[in-house]
This record gives structure tokens, C-alpha cells and sequence, in this order.
């Protein structure tokens, strides 16, 4: 299936300084219970995780230390997504070489990066931010691959191919249960049986 998606330009709310003081700061006063992210020159509110949402991230995280122990899945890390709109974003996971956030701030730069995954959440802007928005910032970053499990519909859906301007190219969405590629450099083969005890 072909993917492509449409890129709607909005005027910037505040420079990218004036983001990172803001999140920053929200993350030390609420004790990191706020999350922002800051895509297409627009501030937005990630929420916190609940129980199954970081129970799907250490699915993955399991299958691909057994297949690959040379990578490393970090939960939490900032990444500078989009090279001239200075956007920010933090994944639910980043599959990475290991120890290749060694030495990095907040918000690391995109190269090296091989995998995004995002989990999605109930509310009202999971649509928008998870299925529209991700997609075009870390396709246009380069990331090779954006993995989408989607509560809503007991979906997974990996993004593929990236394209500057257009975000990926291609989709492979499988219903929970089915089996899933993560194609090479990254080898590894995922089995969605489980996620189907993790949608609501």
C-alpha cells in the first residue's frame, strides 16, 4: 500500500528556545507527569502512559533484544525531527545501535536512528498527532522506519521508505495477531498474538 500524506503549513507558536525552557520546565514541576513535544511549529501535550501503553513498548523491546542485543530501545528520548521547522518529538520508543544516545541532550539529532515506534493513546488528539503529523516529521527526518501500534483499531502498521516532503511512501498495516517484518538492517520478526490482550 502507498501512503502519502499531505503537509498543511501553520505559522510557529514560539521559536524552538522558547519550547525547550517550556518543557523543560514542565518536566521538572510536574515530576515529567507533562510531556510536549513541538511538530510543525505547533506545541502539543503527549500524555502519560497508562499500563498497557509501556507494556506494548517492552513487548518490543523484549523481541528485539533477543533478535538483536546489538540494539538498544530507549524509552523517553527526544529527537530534533524536522530539519527546518527546528520540530521536537518524543517517542514512545527509539531503536538505536547501542549506546548510541551515549553523550546526547534532551533532544539528539535523528541520524543513526533506525526505528520510531509510537503506541497510541485515548484522546482526542491521537488521530492527528499519531497517524497524520508523525508520520510526515520522521519520514522527513529520514528515520527508516515508524512502527504505529494502534489501540483503536488492533492494528500495526509499519511506515516505510522514507521521503522528504511526503513522509513514507509506503505502509504495511497487520492486524493484531498477524505476523510483522521489521525488514533488514533491522532482521526481526514480530509475532502480534500478544498485543490483542493490551486493546481496550
Amino acid at each position: 500500500m502507498t501512503v502519502m500524506a499531505e503537509r498543511t503549513t501553520h505559522a510557529s507558536q514560539m521559536s524552538v528556545e522558547e519550547f525547550e525552557r517550556i518543557a523543560e520546565f514542565a518536566a521538572r514541576e510536574t515530576d515529567d507527569a507533562v510531556r510536549f513535544e513541538f511538530i510543525d511549529g505547533r506545541i502539543g501535550v503527549k500524555n502519560v502512559p497508562d499500563g498497557d501503553h509501556n507494556t506494548i513498548v517492552m513487548w518490543l523491546m523484549r523481541r528485539c533484544m533477543r533478535s538483536r542485543p546489538d540494539l538498544d530501545l530507549y524509552q523517553g528520548q527526544g529527537l530534533r525531527v524536522e530539519k527546518y521547522r527546528k520540530g521536537r518529538a518524543r517517542p514512545d520508543g527509539v531503536l538505536v545501535p547501542a549506546a548510541h544516545f551515549a553523550g546526547q541532550g534532551e533532544w539528539a539529532p535523528t541520524e543513526g536512528v533506525l526505528l520510531v515506534l509510537e503506541v497510541t493513546s485515548y484522546d482526542s488528539d491521537t488521530d492527528q498527532r499519531d497517524r497524520k503529523e508523525k508520520p510526515l516529521a520522521y519520514g522527513d527526518a529520514g528515520i527508516p522506519f515508524y512502527l504505529l501500534v494502534d489501540r483503536d483499531d488492533s492494528s500495526v502498521t509499519l511506515h516505510s521508505d522514507p521521503a522528504p516532503g511526503e513522509g513514507y511512501r509506503s505502509a504495511d498495516k497487520r492486524s493484531f495477531g498477524a505476523k510483522l517484518s521489521l525488514p533488514e538492517p533491522l532482521g526481526v520478526e514480530l509475532d502480534t498474538e500478544e498485543l490483542k490482550q493490551y486493546a481496550d
